[in-house]
């Protein structure tokens, strides 16, 4: 499957099997694909997919960035972003973000058959913070909820 900059997809259960990771948003729910992630290039493996979970559930996690911003110093969250997509406010949780191949992709995300993009705006400020968190990370400050080392491991094993 090619993947695009700035639409979402769903995931097989295969790759929820394959990783097996306990933190990991589960995939479906009541039969239906949910979540549904947003898909960012990794800067440096262009195998690699970075997926963010978008969740309709606005209210609770904007209670979360009020509560984050009111600790940090710099008053601002970098794990949680509300934006707009499909017309309407969502969260998109970079704090449940983790790393993918696209073999593991199902399909893009449709309404009424037509794929749905993310604005450039709010694109670029998940790009953004995502890197953030990774540089992060990098440094020893880990803001993942999932075991994103060892996603990235499985992943560049797979062939």
């Amino acid at each position: 499957m090619e993947v695009k900059q700035g639409y979402s997809y769903h995931i097989e259960d295969r790759f929820f099997f394959d990783v097996s990771d306990s933190s990991l948003m589960s995939n479906k729910e009541n039969g239906n694909y949910r979540p549904h992630y947003y898909a960012i290039e990794d800067s440096k493996n262009k195998d690699i997919f970075w997926m963010i979970p978008i969740s309709s559930k606005v209210e609770k996690y904007k209670k979360i960035v009020a509560s984050k911003t009111k600790i940090k110093k710099n008053g601002k969250c970098s794990t949680i972003v509300i934006g707009i997509f499909a017309g309407e406010e969502n969260a998109f949780l970079i704090q449940n973000a983790f790393p993918i191949k696209a073999v593991y992709l199902d399909h893009v995300h449709t309404i009424q058959g037509n794929p749905i993009t993310v604005h450039k705006k709010l694109d670029k400020e998940l790009r953004t913070k995502l890197k953030e968190v990774i540089a992060m990370k990098k440094r020893g400050i880990n803001l993942f909820f999932t075991d994103v080392d060892m996603i990235l491991e499985v992943m560049i094993r797979l062939k």
